[in-house]
């Protein structure tokens, strides 16, 4: 594995331990993929870091348990939203 591979995953690890920010959001601030991010904090991280690797999964699994609750969210945001442009039209 390259140098600059492992850094950026070490990095991503520590910021997502830190920050506790979803893998898009994270993806977005690293310049990477979403599936970039997923593979060097699953599959990556605890070849370099157990650690680390640990506290990250925690986080991953709690994000991934709450994703649902976000979905729910975000699509009554939407219906809201064109609730709303619907009326400004009438």
């Amino acid at each position: 594995m390259h140098d600059y591979i492992k850094e950026r995953t070490i990095k991503i690890g520590k910021y997502i331990v830190e920050t506790r920010k979803t893998v898009r959001v994270i993806a977005k601030e690293f310049g990477v993929s979403k599936s970039t991010v997923h593979k060097d904090l699953t599959e990556r991280l605890p070849e370099i870091n157990p650690e680390l690797a640990t506290l990250v999964k925690d986080i991953l699994d709690y994000h991934k348990s709450i994703r649902h609750l976000r979905g729910g969210e975000a699509t009554k945001l939407k219906y809201k939203r064109s609730d709303r442009e619907e009326e400004i039209v009438k």
